[in-house]
């Protein structure tokens, strides 16, 4: 009888928690799927009419939609490439016992932490800007012309940037994972002769293989929401070279005042998540068991 008056005075006590944690949640989602049925531009405001699906269809059958979703899963598959291996490659290095180590890990780790627009404000700015950037100061020394990076290669410029971001998460992920290999298996394979190939393949890759999962999981979820690069950096040109899903709802939102067609948009993208999501989901519950 007490274990159920405490059960009952514990959910008494954190349903207020719970509701208004779904009232967070539920009321901006009611409010979107409401305003995709409509006709509704703050353009003309006064011509709001009931159209049902058609927001949807619209989004989903306009050319930006498909380079849009292009130009997401490249940028996404990208970094998580460059992200991943670099960020192994990374933690073996400072995995090693060197002077300084703490001060190489904390600046390693660094990039991370600084926030999303200033890093594209740095990029843009002190190393890509083809006047008076570093890496055209760089060409000019070897007799190279300097490269307008975000003019001729946009989207590899925002993925320069997003991967250098999360270059040191994965580090950091990877990093932990490889301080928990056992002494006695990284001895027994010196033992035996394992070369830095073999190694990596048989000795680092399956102990840390859980750990890139999961690090493949958390960066994609994130990932698929990259905005305020694009934003600072190329605005989603030139024309919609680097133009992503979130992006693309930015401009239906704010640029053409279309509140119908970005609040479809917004579920569209929601649903693409967590496709994604799930999918990922099924693959780290896979990995853990195994």
């Amino acid at each position: 009888m007490a274990t159920q008056r405490t059960t009952i005075a514990g959910r008494v006590l954190a349903a207020p928690s719970v509701i208004l944690l779904f009232l967070w949640m539920a009321v901006p989602l009611g409010m979107t799927i409401y305003f995709s049925t409509l006709r509704y531009s703050l353009l003309d405001a006064d011509n709001v009419a009931f159209i049902g699906f058609q927001n949807y269809l619209d989004f989903l059958s306009d050319p930006n939609f498909f380079a849009a979703l292009y130009n997401t899963l490249v940028l996404v598959v990208s970094v998580l490439l460059i992200s991943v291996i670099g960020g192994l490659f990374v933690a073996l290095l400072i995995d090693q016992p060197i002077m300084g180590q703490g001060i190489v890990r904390l600046m390693v780790i660094a990039p991370f932490l600084v926030m999303p627009t200033v890093s594209a404000l740095v990029w843009k700015n002190l190393f890509m800007n083809p006047i008076s950037g570093l890496f055209a100061w760089l060409a000019h020394l070897v007799g190279l012309p300097a490269i307008d990076w975000f003019t001729n290669w946009p989207l590899l410029s925002v993925i320069i940037i997003v991967a250098w971001q999360w270059l040191p998460f994965a580090a950091l992920i990877l990093l932990t994972a490889l301080q928990s290999l056992d002494e006695e298996q990284k001895e027994a394979a010196a033992l035996d002769g394992a070369g830095p190939v073999s190694y990596l393949f048989y000795i680092i890759l399956p102990h840390i293989a859980r750990a890139m999962t999961v690090v493949v999981l958390i960066e994609t979820i994130f990932l698929l929401s990259v905005y305020a690069e694009i934003l600072v950096t190329t605005k989603g040109g030139p024309g919609n070279a680097t133009t992503n899903i979130p992006f693309l709802i930015y401009k239906q939102a704010l640029l053409d005042f279309d509140v119908g067609a970005a609040s479809a948009g917004g579920l569209v993208a929601v649903v693409l998540a967590n496709v994604v999501a799930i999918f990922l989901m099924r693959i780290v519950g896979k990995n853990l068991e195994s």
